[in-house]
């Protein structure tokens, strides 16, 4: 930026303020490494503060959810709900002292090689600014901008249409007919939530989907996935889980739910496809209480029509549709990061670390214990150099 004065950060600079940015910020803290933070929000954890719906609780126990250096409050239920997820966000940031520099986006980043140094440009309301770091930590992760798919007739459909980052309650829906586009962990929640409201929700289940029971034999089952891959190759857990998983739940596909070939594990290890944990919504496809349909053909001005033949009318659309890295618009790199998905090119557990200072956290497909691994990694890594340089 001509004319314009960069400042020199001696510590890395972090884009990204959510979970991820905050652990790598962290971690760095304890090693007396200083850091910048941008954050294009006036908060931190925007997703989870501002695009959240209010029932919405961790999947995962709080156990496997804890960043690096600070666990949950003891006195915490097993599965925080979002606003004690905020909180312990907000007290982790504290006690550690991280302030970021908040309503500051990047707009580019790119590698200066003849001064060897990262150069960031932001547009925050008082203008466009430039910062240059030897070290550049990707933190914006796997969820920054939302996936709105092409569906012919949206624009013709005279109801309501909210991508479930506007989502909030069912409240707002009592008594609609509802057609909930997507039906991963936040389809299947958003269903189940307006049903409880008083809405007719219907679910679009598109593709095959694995569905299993949050707990198994009176533990997470994702605790229980974890501690029986220690011993036991990921084929033989994964008929584990759909053998318990069918004495439980029964027979998914007579309502609509087919299963993949792949096992569920295995599918998430291949293709990063994480299953749905049931908290409720399959009893009430069960009881008929939430419809089940395949994939839209196209939207009417009433309602829908479906590949299948069938049509309904419906007062509002919720698309679960899920959220995408918004990397490559901003990041001037095409070796580490992939411009396709704007994620790392290199699998889990290789995707932390690229050339010249450049990392990345919380692009793992392996939520908050992925993205503490990440930070954990990233901050031993940066020491080593900051060490030799100072």
């Amino acid at each position: 930026m001509e004319g314009e004065t960069v400042r020199i950060i001696p510590g890395p600079i972090i884009v990204g303020s959510g979970p991820s940015g905050l652990a790598v910020a962290a971690c760095l803290k304890v090693r007396h490494i200083p850091s910048l933070v941008l954050e294009r929000s006036h908060c931190i954890a925007s997703l989870w503060r501002l695009k959240s719906y209010d029932r919405l609780r961790l999947h995962l126990p709080k156990h496997f959810c804890e960043l690096p250096l600070l666990p949950f409050p003891a006195h915490l239920p097993a599965y925080p709900s979002k606003d004690q997820f905020v909180a312990y966000l907000d007290a982790y940031a504290a006690a550690f002292g991280v302030r970021p520099s908040f309503g500051e986006s990047v707009v580019a980043a790119e590698y200066d090689a003849e001064a060897g140094f990262w150069r960031v440009k932001t547009q925050a309301e008082q203008g466009r600014r430039e910062y240059a770091s030897r070290w550049l930590v990707v933190a914006t992760g796997e969820n920054a901008e939302e996936v709105a798919p092409e569906i012919g007739g949206l624009r013709e459909f005279e109801g309501k249409v909210v991508h479930t980052s506007r989502y909030r309650s069912g409240e707002e829906f009592r008594g609609k007919r509802v057609l909930v586009v997507g039906c991963g962990n936040s389809g299947m929640e958003v269903s189940l939530d307006l049903c409880n409201h008083g809405a007719s929700p219907a679910i679009v289940v598109r593709d095959t989907v694995h569905l299993l029971p949050r707990e198994m034999l009176g533990l997470s089952t994702f605790g229980l996935s974890m501690w029986m891959l220690k011993w036991l190759p990921i084929r033989m857990v994964d008929r584990f889980l759909l053998l318990v998983a069918g004495l439980l739940l029964g027979d998914t596909a007579a309502f609509g739910l087919r299963r993949p070939k792949l096992g569920p594990l295995q599918l998430k290890a291949i293709a990063g496809k994480t299953p749905v944990l049931d908290v409720g919504t399959l009893a009430k496809i069960k009881s008929g209480h939430i419809k089940v349909f395949p994939a839209v053909k196209r939207l009417t001005t009433k309602g829908a029509e479906f590949v299948d033949g069938r049509s309904q009318e419906f007062d509002a659309v919720v698309l679960a549709t899920g959220y995408r890295s918004n990397v490559p618009t901003w990041l001037k790199e095409r070796e580490f990061f992939s411009t396709k998905d704007g994620f790392p090119k290199k699998p889990f557990p290789n995707g932390w670390k690229g050339d010249r200072g450049l990392y990345a956290a919380g692009f793992t497909k392996r939520g908050l214990l992925g993205a503490s691994m990440d930070a954990t990694r990233i901050a031993q890594d940066i020491e080593q150099s900051w060490l030799e340089v100072s």
